[in-house]
């Protein structure tokens, strides 16, 4: 009888792992690289390949803007997928409003020496009021993207200070090109504040679109355009500021380093150059990229898939073709050397990654998410439409101090 047990409880063990064999979890993973996609499919390719336990479908789902939107709806219905790319502005309001899996019982599971490879800044940013709810994987910074082959041809220099951009954007204006585009995007704009000391949010969380620092820095990029030096963009109109860039009719724009491959299926006429963000008192940049987040309503086996693919993604060899494919700052130390002769073949490449030791984290409070909306709006206010700086930031103020 005990012989017939065994060989029962062998029997339904046997039939258990058969039937998860023939029946893999399902991990539905919702991403934002559309001009990375082929590799992210590949990832995903591979990754389902190396094992029989999970199933990831990687999904691209739009712009950081349009999965947010495709994100809060799928929440509402319970469609919501088990991984979710979180741009990192929209990070802590998910995080804030309880939508996200704590992943502290797998990280604690992490190797000593992997968690210690990682950059703090990316790896620390995941961690929301003591718990572990995001986990890195593209992490970029502003750069300032110029037309080499003018720049050399003219014996001129990328302007290491903004009062140095400001001359050499009129400077390389004529009649048939602008020096710079001024694009109104939070991210590009925060930089120019924090140089300046200031901070679009305060220590305490609520916002400052009025100080002192951010109407400087909004009548800066105001007068290069009053002047004829800029061609103002607002950020629906990212395309746009992509092809002035291309067809010289504009001769810089600030951008991502993550911009780089949207730059590449152009046929451009110049040599592409990259340059760390001018500075006016101190060299500091907010990083950018997004955080990858589980959602709460994941079952735990699906928790478990979302984790195993996360460390696929982290493996070494799979970041230097991350970082190829999206020109993306490398998130672990031991990444580095594998990129020397990458780096080298183009050293403007690394340009992100060499002020990375200055990059600190975009506001963390949830209400920045919808905040950070309202000063894009009075950017393009103040750029496009020529609106009284001092008066939009006023109002801009006053409708992000009602933001709950």
């Amino acid at each position: 009888m005990k012989a017939l047990l065994i060989s029962a409880a062998v029997l339904t063990s046997a039939l258990l792992v058969a039937q998860a064999q023939r029946n893999p979890t399902k991990v539905v993973f919702w991403h934002s690289m559309a001009g990375a996609d082929k590799t992210v499919d590949a990832f995903a390719s591979e990754f389902n390949a190396s094992q029989n336990q999970y199933t990831v479908d990687a999904q691209e789902v739009g712009s950081y803007t349009q999965s947010a939107t495709k994100l809060v709806a799928a929440l509402r219905a319970n469609t919501a997928p088990t991984i979710y790319q979180a741009e990192i502005g929209f990070f802590p309001k998910l995080a804030e409003d309880g939508v996200l899996a704590d992943l502290a019982g797998f990280e604690k599971n992490l190797e000593p020496a992997v968690e210690k490879d990682f950059f703090p800044a990316v790896w620390n940013y995941g961690i929301y009021e003591g718990k572990r709810f995001g986990l890195p994987w593209n992490s970029s910074t502003p750069v300032l993207f110029y037309n080499a082959s003018l720049l050399k041809s003219r014996g001129l220099r990328p302007p290491n200070t903004w009062a140095e951009f400001a001359t050499l954007t009129k400077t390389l204006t004529n009649r048939t090109g602008k020096g710079f585009i001024a694009v109104a995007d939070s991210w590009q704009f925060e930089q120019m504040v924090l140089t300046r000391g200031g901070n679009v949010v305060q220590p305490n969380g609520q916002a400052n679109f009025n100080s002192k620092e951010v109407l400087e820095a909004a009548q800066f990029l105001q007068d290069l355009v009053k002047q004829g030096a800029a061609i103002p963009r607002s950020l629906g109109e990212a395309q746009f500021a992509i092809l002035d860039f291309v067809r010289t009719k504009a001769h810089m724009a600030i951008a991502s380093i993550a911009n780089w491959p949207d730059i590449l299926p152009y046929s451009v006429a110049f040599e592409l150059g990259a340059a760390p963000m001018p500075i006016v008192n101190k060299r500091i940049v907010p990083f950018g990229g997004a955080q990858l987040v589980v959602l709460k309503d994941a079952s735990p086996e699906e928790r478990a898939g979302a984790w195993a693919f996360w460390q696929f993604l982290m493996k070494p060899e799979n970041l230097v073709r991350w970082t190829k494919a999206g020109y993306y700052v490398p998130v672990r130390r031991s990444v580095l050397p594998l990129l020397n002769d990458w780096y080298k073949e183009n050293p403007y490449r690394k340009v992100a990654f060499e002020q990375f030791d200055e990059a600190i984290p975009r506001p963390r409070t949830p209400q920045y998410a919808a905040q950070k909306v309202i000063l894009e709006e009075a950017l393009e206010r103040i750029l496009k439409g020529g609106t009284d700086v001092k008066a939009a930031l006023d109002e801009a103020q006053r409708r992000a101090l009602a933001v709950r």
